[in-house]
């Protein structure tokens, strides 16, 4: 073994953290060339689906601007009523015909492929997203960019790992750094972005911490390309809300039980639509996201608003106020256009409704109060920018990322206080209940961490920690003969046997099972010898193996006992350690750190 100065390791170390932080470079820049794409082609597709055929335009957040003139093309209630329906069709026939996996919210698929698949994604999994998204949601579908972006960058940074021969680990650690990239900067939210991709992943208030540095650099990445192509700024532009009364508390409240029944509301429905959808057997897939956008055009025809994104209602209920029966149907109606146009089979993200819906409830329970209670309630627009954390953390278990998502996609600090006090409210009441399906537990429940515990305790023990284990038995001479031993194995409950030669080294070794074969020939017995039966193929232990190496080991080729030798010397036996005593080590080491805790 060769030993590496204090200098030479100190350069590995520098190269290694260079070469890491060159691959979470490249992921930041994809995904934020593929935010940059992903969006020029959803402005083409609005400007040329929605506005030129059917006169629809929905005003864009502050933060965004119509790169096209828009048309003057007068506005058709039946264009738009079918319009949906032939997204559904074309994006159906891609997605079902190239990527089935592509169907459905993205993230969901990204969350799975990283607990579930190594971190693996097809290569062509974000091109066929990228293409059935941005068709689905410019034809008025119902749904967010954060699906399509967190898949291409989860894809490419899978395809980039794949390509390098990396590990199941460091796929899934730059698969969860291109969602972190592609999230945060598409919605201008890069701290955001990559706590959100390191929460995500679990039910419970955890964050995956191997993954928050990677998705650090590359979203501040991604998020500088994006920047630099549209301008900076956040996503919306709010009016400076400030909290200065406690009283205001009280509203904050009843806001968080109107959000977490309005979350529960949207998750039984979009997964109650989804499973209608997948239970017509009798209708090819493809189809089903035709079905899907015809039933979002029916509820566009008389409530155009709940169609495509929403952000430019939200903008305009923040900026000028919006009536309280449209941002009543604003949220109701994008509930079913959103589960309509996704759970259909359909393709695009649940990150933008979910802001859209909380923001309208949040304006709805805001003005309701402000009539009430003016002198507590002096702003409702502050409800908004705290309905949309509040909804978003009671559908996806994701509290801290989200008060950070709608602060910076807001440019508004100061609602933090309330914002925790709904997020925290939020996230107790929905436990029960998520839109995002394959989030798991804990860590514990992952199985991506499946054995990861025990392998680290196991690696911290030592075998000459368990040298009082290690058992001196009776040897067996290579030039025994087998009546001999037959007598010798009478009297012994001895399971294996080390062959010894007249040096007293380790040559061989056996165990009863290996003696079945000859014990009831009597013809040849008087023949035989040890080293005849024995293996010379020895697998043993030294006393500095770590105990997770010695599990390998017994479960490799499945025996119950295994030779300790010498550490330079393989002929030198020392005794054998037994598979329950290696168990029991752990099993104490266990019940020590519980005892600790």
């Amino acid at each position: 073994m060769v030993l590496l100065t204090k200098g030479a390791r100190g350069r590995e170390g520098i190269y290694n953290a260079g070469k890491w932080f060159s691959y979470f470079l490249i992921i930041g820049l994809i995904a934020g060339c593929g935010s940059v794409l992903f969006h020029y082609l959803c402005q083409l597709g609005i400007h040329y689906f929605m506005d030129f055929m059917a006169g629809y335009r929905p005003t864009p957040p502050a933060g965004e601007h119509h790169l096209l003139v828009p048309t003057t093309r007068p506005f058709n209630r039946w264009i738009l009523l079918f319009l949906p329906a032939m997204g559904g069709l074309v994006s159906g026939w891609l997605v079902y015909t190239f990527a089935p996996e592509a169907e459905g919210h993205g993230t969901d698929a990204a969350i799975d492929a990283y607990h579930n698949k190594g971190g693996f994604i097809r290569s062509r999994v974000p091109i066929i997203k990228t293409i059935a998204s941005t068709i689905t949601l410019t034809t008025g579908g119902s749904g967010g960019r954060e699906g399509p972006i967190a898949q291409i960058g989860a894809g490419f940074a899978s395809f980039l790992a794949t390509r390098f021969n990396l590990s199941d680990r460091e796929r899934r650690i730059m698969m969860a750094a291109g969602i972190g990239a592609g999230v945060g900067s598409i919605f201008r939210a890069p701290l955001a972005g990559a706590l959100f991709a390191s929460e995500v992943l679990y039910r419970d208030p955890e964050f995956e911490s191997d993954v928050i540095i990677p998705a650090g650099i590359s979203s501040v990445v991604a998020y500088c390309v994006y920047c630099l192509v549209f301008g900076w700024g956040s996503l919306f532009e709010s009016p400076d809300f400030l909290f200065r009364n406690p009283l205001e508390l009280g509203p904050y409240l009843v806001l968080a039980g109107v959000l977490v029944a309005t979350g529960w509301f949207y998750v039984k429905v979009f997964y109650g639509t989804e499973k209608v959808f997948k239970n017509l057997t009798g209708v090819p897939n493809h189809l089903k996201p035709a079905m899907g956008g015809l039933c979002t055009g029916i509820i566009g025809f008389f409530f155009s608003h709940t169609l495509a994104f929403g952000y430019g209602f939200i903008q305009t209920a923040l900026t000028t106020g919006l009536p309280i029966t449209m941002l009543l149907t604003l949220a109701i109606g994008k509930i079913f256009t959103t589960s309509f146009s996704i759970g259909s089979g359909g393709s695009g993200g649940v990150f933008g409704p979910s802001v859209v819906i909380g923001g309208a409830m949040g304006g709805v329970v805001g003005q309701i109060f402000h009539q009430i209670m003016p002198g507590v309630v002096t702003a409702p627009g502050a409800f908004i920018i705290v309905g949309m954390a509040g909804f978003f953390t009671a559908v996806s278990n994701t509290p801290i990322s989200t008060i950070i998502f709608v602060s910076e996609m807001t440019n508004s600090y100061h609602l933090l206080l309330p914002s925790l006090m709904v997020c925290s409210i939020c996230y107790l009441m929905g436990q029960k209940f998520t839109i995002f399906e394959n989030q798991v537990k804990t860590k514990v429940d992952s199985p991506a961490h499946a054995g990861e515990f025990m392998v680290d305790i196991l690696q911290k023990i030592r075998v000459k920690d368990l040298m009082p284990a290690v058992k001196q038995v009776p040897h067996v001479h290579e030039e025994m003969g087998f009546l001999a031993f037959k007598r010798f194995f009478s009297e012994t409950k001895q399971h294996y046997f080390p062959v010894m030669n007249k040096e007293e080294r380790l040559v061989g070794i056996f165990s009863s099972t290996d003696i079945r074969s000859v014990i009831f020939l009597k013809e040849v017995e008087h023949l035989i010898v040890m080293r005849d039966i024995a293996t010379t193929e020895i697998i043993s232990t030294t006393p500095s193996e770590d105990l997770n190496a010695v599990l390998q080991k017994f479960t490799t080729k499945n025996i119950d006992s295994l030779p300790v030798v010498q550490e330079h010397d393989a002929g030198i036996l020392i005794g054998m350690l037994e598979r329950r005593d290696v168990i029991a080590t752990y099993n104490r080491q266990v019940e020590r750190m519980k005892t600790r805790g």
